[in-house]
């Protein structure tokens, strides 16, 4: 239930009740606790490997290091704050930290749309313009894309607290589990249905956009390898094509199973929307390093040489 202001006093301090029917608050924290641990761990390995390995300097690494870093901030955005209420029961954040949550959740996961859409683009190039790729795509392009992205995807986030900051908060608590548009707008006092019918349509056309782009590079792509004759280039351009094709379908599998049941008109309980909301950020996050490091040749054989080297070490140790 939300509780509204009655004392007409400045609200500088927000209550998160979303996560109030959860049985088992603890053990879920762990979990999360956990899976956020983990997803940290193996995009920092998967930049480490990257930026050491001077072989691995090339754009379609670049991207790659970019999307990790992306991971992370997403995973960030929210997962604290969701870890410390289940765990230490602080469900208390300022309205400043919240609007500042808020910009980094959108911004991050609109960031994530858009490197995994470059993404589908450099694949194209490489494919379907193998010779003037290396002309095309070089380290010093994929930085200034890689820029130009962060540019962009906060011009276009920073719409939503524009449109909200000036209006007066209501409500003291969130029936949220962390600080996003939805939440924000809801504890104003102005009617949310109008600011939510704006921000739908904007984020629509981001998510239908970048999907639609990428089903159409694909398009282009599948085009491409048709016409090739030898059968192993296919299985290279292939295979090529496929840890990335793994990425967006972790990506936006959830986001479109969110829209089809909003849509459709099932309602959900605010846990399974919870659930949903949860395992959108957090399993995208963690699932791409591993794709990247034990399906990327260049990368995979770069883990096995360290862990032939250390485990001639701890034999060693071992033996003293």
């Amino acid at each position: 239930m939300l509780v509204k202001n009655d004392s007409q006093k400045v609200i500088t301090e927000l209550f998160f009740i979303g996560f109030d029917n959860v049985e088992r608050p603890l053990a879920v924290g762990v979990i999360m606790l956990i899976l956020y641990t983990l997803t940290m761990i193996v995009n920092t390995a998967n930049i480490g490997f990257i930026v050491m390995d001077k072989r691995l300097h090339q754009p379609m690494y670049i991207f790659i290091c970019h999307l990790a870093i992306v991971d992370m901030i997403y995973c960030t955005s929210s997962c604290p704050t969701m870890i410390g209420i289940l765990l230490v029961g602080d469900k208390t954040i300022s309205y400043k930290a919240c609007m500042v949550q808020m910009f980094i959740y959108h911004f991050s996961g609109r960031l994530e749309m858009f490197t995994i859409t470059v993404m589908a683009f450099d694949r194209f190039v490489a494919i379907s313009m193998p010779l003037q790729y290396n002309s095309l795509m070089t380290n010093f392009r994929s930085v200034l894309i890689t820029i130009s992205l962060w540019l962009v995807g906060a011009s276009i986030v920073s719409m939503l607290p524009a449109s909200i900051a000036p209006l007066p908060v209501c409500y003291v608590t969130l029936k949220y589990i962390f600080c996003d548009y939805a939440s924000i707008t809801r504890a104003t006092c102005a009617d949310p249905e109008t600011y939510f019918k704006a921000t739908a349509i904007l984020i629509s056309c981001i998510i239908f956009g970048t999907f639609g782009f990428i089903c159409l590079s694909y398009i282009k792509i599948a085009i491409v390898v048709s016409r090739m004759t030898s059968n192993n280039d296919k299985k290279k351009t292939i295979h090529t094509c496929l840890n990335h094709a793994i990425v967006v379908v972790c990506y936006y599998t959830l986001i479109f199973i969110r829209i089809i049941l909003t849509r459709v008109g099932i309602v959900l309980t605010l846990e399974e929307l919870n659930g949903l909301v949860v395992g959108s950020i957090i399993l995208p996050s963690l699932i791409n390093p591993f794709i990247y490091c034990f399906r990327t040749k260049e990368i995979r054989s770069k883990i096995f040489k360290i862990f032939s080297k250390v485990e001639p070490t701890v034999k060693r140790m071992q033996s003293f």
